[in-house]
């Protein structure tokens, strides 16, 4: 009867562990990077910013 796995692929165990620590150690922190950059690019309000630049430009312009 031949095995499944060859010798040296990895079972089932040994893969659910890697795609764990690939979940621990890679896709976590980049969840949290990108909710930290949300976070404080809401808080910064560069689009409420820009459109209040952009009339007051409007305004200036319409001066001279």
């Amino acid at each position: 009867m031949l095995p499944l796995f060859g010798p040296g692929v990895p079972g089932l165990p040994e893969l659910l562990i890697a795609f764990t620590r690939f979940g621990l150690y890679l896709v976590i922190p980049v969840l949290l990077i990108v909710a930290v950059y949300d976070f404080l690019d809401g808080k910064r309000a560069y689009e409420e910013r820009i459109t209040s630049l952009e009339r007051r430009v409007r305004v200036l312009e319409g001066e001279r």
